[in-house]
């Protein structure tokens, strides 16, 4: 049984988007590597951006240096 864990920043990411990733990654797990949709697992986390970093930065900050 396939599982796929997407992590994300927590933005106001729709039902929609959320439902096209899992759609997407299952398929990209029955074209690439052949297995069946019906066992394959997705799972969303969202990180609040407090808790990303990136560089040694934390996101939050770095979204707000970008902004200014």
């Amino acid at each position: 049984m396939p599982y796929i864990n997407i992590k994300i920043t927590d933005e106001q990411v729709t039902k929609e988007q959320k439902a096209q990733l899992i759609a997407g990654a299952t398929q990209l797990l029955v074209d690439v590597l052949g297995k069946n949709p019906k066992t394959t697992v997705v799972v969303i986390d969202e990180v609040n951006t407090d808790n990303w970093g990136i560089g040694g930065e934390v996101v939050t900050e770095l979204r707000q240096k970008a902004k200014t």
